[in-house]
C-alpha cells in the first residue's frame, strides 16, 4: 500500500524511486508473515528520536528470530542521507523494514542470517490536532505468549486492522481495544491518554500492547513539566470518567479525542499542552 505521491525505496545496495518491489513469491516473510518494521517522521525541518526507532526494528528483529543485515547507526545514516534530496519541510513517514527470505530446517522458522532489509519513505502530511471520534472494540489484543507483541511485527497488524474497520462501520475514526483480562491496551494504531482531575493516566506496559516512543516521549516530558503521570490497569470505568482523552503514535504524535462512544469533550486543556511540548521538543535538536 502506497499512501504518498513521492516515494523513495532504499533495497539491494541503492535508493530508487518509487514503490520497488521487494519480495519474491518464494520469501519466506510473503507466505509466512515474518516481517517487521519501524515508522519514524520528518515535518517541519526536524526528525525527533530517529535513532530510538532505527534501534527498535533491530530488536524488533531479533525478537523475530532473525540476524540484522545493519545496524542501528547505518539505518539512520541511510535515511538521513537521502532526507537531504527533499524539501525539510516536507512531512515524511520513514519506514525501515527486515524480513526473513528463507526457512531453517523445518520451514516455519526464519533462518536467522538470511535477512532482507528495506527502507520506503513517502509524503505524508501530519493530520490536524483537530477531532477525533473513539469507540470501543469487540475485538482483544494477545497476550505476550501467545504472540510477538514485543516487536514491531507485520504479523499483529491485521488484527489492528478489523479494530480500526469495525470502528468506522459504527461512525469512529479509532477504538480503545482491551486485553484478554478487560484491561484497556491502546487503540487501533495508537497509545491512549485519559486526564481526570488534572492527572495523567496510560494503561502500563503489560505485553499485549507496543508501548511507543512518542508514548514514552511524551511522558518524560510531561513529568519533567511537573504533571502527575500514572502508568496503571485501566478499565472502560476510567475512561467513562474522563475529563480528556488524548493518542499518541507516530504518525500524528498527539491527537485529541473530541468524542468518546456518545460522550463529547470540549476541554483539550491538557492534550493541546502535551503537544505543544513535544513539538517544543522536537524544534530544540534535543
Amino acid at each position: 500500500m502506497a499512501f504518498g505521491e513521492k516515494i523513495s525505496t532504499w533495497f539491494d545496495g541503492q535508493w530508487r524511486d518509487g514503490n520497488t518491489p521487494i519480495l519474491g513469491a518464494a520469501d519466506h516473510a510473503t507466505w509466512l508473515g515474518t516481517l517487521v518494521f519501524d515508522g519514524a517522521r520528518t515535518f517541519e525541518g526536524v526528525t525527533p528520536d530517529l535513532d530510538l526507532h532505527c534501534a527498535r526494528i533491530i530488536n524488533s528483529a531479533r525478537a523475530m528470530g532473525m540476524e540484522p543485515p545493519v545496524d542501528a547507526a547505518q539505518i539512520e545514516a541511510l535515511i538521513r542521507e537521502r532526507l537531504a534530496h527533499y524539501d525539510p519541510q516536507t512531512a515524511l513517514y520513514l519506514r525501515p523494514m527486515m524480513w526473513s527470505l528463507e526457512g531453517a530446517p523445518g520451514m516455519i522458522a526464519p533462518e536467522r542470517a538470511d535477512t532482507g532489509f528495506a527502507i520506503c519513505i513517502e509524503d505524508l502530511p501530519m493530520p490536524a490536532f483537530g477531532q477525533s471520534a473513539l469507540g470501543v472494540s469487540s475485538y482483544r489484543r494477545p497476550h505476550q505468549d501467545t504472540a510477538l507483541t514485543e516487536a514491531k511485527a507485520a504479523c499483529l497488524y491485521p488484527n489492528n486492522g478489523r479494530i480500526m474497520c469495525e470502528a468506522r462501520a459504527a461512525g469512529f475514526d479509532n477504538a480503545l481495544s482491551l486485553d484478554l483480562e478487560g484491561h484497556v491496551a491502546e487503540t487501533a494504531s495508537s497509545n491512549v491518554f485519559l486526564v481526570r482531575d488534572g492527572e495523567i493516566f496510560t494503561p502500563t506496559p503489560n505485553g499485549t500492547f507496543l508501548a511507543g516512543i512518542t508514548r514514552l516521549r511524551c511522558i518524560n516530558l510531561m513529568r519533567a513539566e511537573g504533571l502527575q503521570v500514572h502508568e496503571a490497569s485501566l478499565t472502560l470505568d476510567d475512561f467513562d470518567d474522563a475529563q480528556e482523552i488524548f493518542l499518541t503514535g507516530n504518525a500524528a504524535k498527539v491527537t485529541r479525542v473530541s468524542r468518546y462512544q456518545d460522550r463529547t469533550f470540549d476541554d483539550a486543556t491538557i492534550a493541546t499542552r502535551v503537544r505543544d511540548m513535544y513539538w517544543d521538543y522536537s524544534k530544540s535538536g534535543a
